[in-house]
Order: structure tokens, then sequence, then C-alpha cells
């Protein structure tokens, strides 16, 4: 499959990562072929360095360096949050207006990579988050007689292992199609009544200053089919909504 390619120069590269993608070989999938790095790599025929993560059933504007330095250089300013993401999510119920989740998560050990480690306290993690949309739709879903949804922008001021997702699960707005923290019953709802079925988060926008020129630079990832088909059948009118409001 082609890759597609958000931004390109000399020294970096953004491409838009499909949902169910990793973003590189890993010991611990042992039986997947299909890697974004790897994918990447072979076509554009050069070696690529990656700077952050996106988990594997996210999709959107993933970044990587064309050499080390750069990548050494970018990672730094993901570690100072120096960065901006915005992201856009689906959730379970109304998450009305705007707000801050100041909530510390704690670190999340892999059972076998990490087995003799000791367990860490937890870090701080912030989220602002901002509703865009809301939607009631006549289906049951779990215990309720109809399924209300919200669409909003996630703006995440740390970067913690899921921080999002567990966030989310945190104000009980869990992230429609998330298995490992999300509401089963709601998720089989949705996927019956729309045939969802991926994870309703996209890493929609970064922004951050170039290290070499101190240009500005702001990528952007568009929706993919699931995302425009569900935005359809809520009749929330996605491409005005996402004009200009998740610069705030």
């Amino acid at each position: 499959m082609l890759l597609d390619i958000l931004y390109q120069d000399d020294e970096l590269i953004a491409i838009n990562k499909p949902a169910g993608m990793l973003v590189h070989r890993s010991w611990l999938d042992k039986h997947e072929t299909q890697f974004a790095m790897q994918t990447l790599r072979d076509q554009i025929g050069q070696h690529v360095f990656p700077i952050h993560r996106l988990d594997r059933p996210t999709s959107g504007v993933l970044l990587f360096a064309l050499n080390s330095d750069m990548a050494r250089l970018m990672s730094e300013q993901f570690e100072q949050h120096q960065t901006q993401k915005s992201y856009l999510a689906v959730v379970r119920g109304y998450l009305e207006g705007e707000g801050e989740i100041d909530y510390p998560l704690k670190v999340i050990l892999d059972k076998i990579a990490d087995k003799f480690s000791q367990e860490k306290e937890a870090q701080q993690a912030v989220t602002f988050y901002r509703q865009l949309a809301k939607v009631e739709m006549p289906y049951p879903a779990g215990k309720h007689n109809s399924a209300r949804y919200s669409l909003v922008a996630l703006f995440p001021k740390t970067g913690r292992k899921h921080q999002l997702r567990r966030h989310m699960k945190h104000l009980f707005h869990p992230i429609m199609g998330d298995s490992k923290y999300g509401d089963l019953h709601q998720n089989r709802a949705l996927t019956t009544h729309t045939e969802c079925s991926r994870l309703m988060l996209h890493a929609y926008q970064l922004s951050f200053k170039h290290p070499k020129t101190q240009q500005a630079i702001t990528i952007c990832a568009p929706l993919d089919e699931q995302w425009q088909q569900l935005c359809q059948h809520f009749n929330w009118p996605i491409h005005h909504i996402l004009s200009g409001v998740l610069n705030g």
C-alpha cells in the first residue's frame, strides 16, 4: 500500500497513518507484516527515523525525520512540549463545553518487556477538551433507550501512554470503538447501526517550529472513510466544524 504523504522537505516527512497500522516492527506483534516506518522507507527509498508514536488503532499525522540529527532535535521539541497536537474523537454521551483534565496517570508496564520493573508513581497528565458537536440517535445502547455521542477536539499538553483514551474514560465519556478503555455494549451498538468498527480517535493537526528554518509548520491529516461516513450519518457538517475551530 502507498501511504498518504502530508508534508515533506529535505529533513522531515509526515504521513497520515491509517488506523490499525503499527508505527514500527515489534516483537510483541510477531505476526504483523505492515508497519508505517518500513512501508514509508520502502515508498521513498531512504531511511526514516521515528520521532513520536501513535497508538495502533489511532489514525492521523505521524512525523518522521530523514536523518538522525533532525530526529534528535524534533524529539527534544516533543519532550519539552513545544509542539501543539490536536485530535478529534467521538465519545459516549454529551461532553458539554470545554475544560481541562488534570489527572495523573500511572506508567503502563508491559507484561513481558517490563516483567521485572517496579511500579512507578503516577505522572502528570493534562488534556484540554472542547465539544464541537453532539447527537442523539434513536437506537438502544447498553442500558439506555437511545445513544448519545459528542464530537470533541482534544489537545494533550503532555504525552503519556494512552493519555487521551484514559482521560476520556476518567470523565466517563470513553472514546467510541475503544476496546481497552471503552464500553463494549456502546461500541457494539455503534458498529451495528453505523458499520463503524474503528477507534474514533484521529490525530488531526500537528504544529511545530522547524528546527533548521525556524519556520512555523502546521500539518493536517484528512479524515478516513469511516470517519466521514459516521459524521454524515450523524449529520455533522465536519468540514464546516473543522474550519478554524481546532486552532484554539
